[in-house]
């Protein structure tokens, strides 16, 4: 079992050799785009909705290791505004999971000190979906571990675009000049507003793009993408991603 107070995992590099995890080297957010439930249950000759409640699964496993190995922020791509596009009753069942989730991790999250917070549209998910989520958010609004965010009904396009229109009304209103107007001052009028840009992406089953999630904030962040379903996903991969992040060298454009 992990102990974060060690810190001293081991793990493979490309040659081989054994190498321990720095514990000054982790990685202050990691976002991940879960990929894969509805493959992996057909895998198994099962419908897609129990590769999304064993996906439920994975995200608890997932924030644990994460907590575990010193990430401060975890921030989880749940549903997209595209997934609206898919059969009805897959839908309904992906609304329900955040009262599922809720009901059966919320008092370990609690007892952990996680922090959930929420980014997205939320004006037109089901009440049964938002209020547990909301009931969430404010049972732990006091911690001050590990803050675990769900992207639920977002898009990083129609993010960044409602950004846009904040900035013309505020420059309309006078409160801010177009010359006020940074990368740093558009970030606050985001919805991840409050967190740090992602220092790594982790993506599974293979599929080697973003997806419209976190457009703006992944300018600099570090990808690593594995062939595992999420479902699959476990305290090792998240590990194998870090140290791989600690393998690379980021330059942000310089030398």
């Amino acid at each position: 079992m992990f102990k974060r107070v060690v810190r001293s995992w081991l793990d493979k590099d490309e040659q081989g050799q054994s190498s321990e995890l720095s514990p000054d080297n982790i990685p202050q957010h990691i976002a991940v785009i879960m990929d894969g439930n509805g493959r992996w249950a057909k895998n198994f000759g099962m419908p897609r909705v129990i590769g999304h409640q064993n996906g439920m699964k994975a995200v608890k496993r997932a924030t644990i290791a994460a907590d575990e190995l010193g990430v401060k922020y975890l921030t989880m791509y749940a549903f997209s505004t595209e997934n609206w596009k898919r059969p009805k009753d897959e839908v309904e069942f992906l609304m329900k999971l955040p009262a599922e989730f809720v009901a059966t991790e919320l008092d370990e999250l609690v007892e952990r000190n996680v922090q959930v917070r929420l980014m997205g549209d939320k004006s037109i998910l089901p009440a049964y979906t938002l209020e547990p989520l909301e009931k969430a958010i404010r049972d732990t609004k006091h911690n001050t571990g590990l803050v675990l965010t769900f992207a639920l009904n977002y898009g990083s396009r129609i993010e960044i675009t409602e950004g846009v229109k904040k900035m013309v009304q505020a420059v309309q209103e006078g409160s801010i000049s177009v010359d006020e107007i940074t990368p740093d001052t558009f970030g606050e009028v985001l919805q991840s507003s409050g967190l740090p840009d992602p220092d790594l992406l982790i993506r599974t089953s293979g599929e080697l793009r973003l997806s419209n999630f976190m457009l703006w904030q992944l300018a600099y962040s570090e990808l690593w993408f594995t062939p595992i379903y999420w479902p699959e996903f476990s305290k090792e991969h998240m590990i194998e991603a870090v140290a791989e992040y600690q393998r690379r060298i980021r330059r942000y454009g310089g030398l």
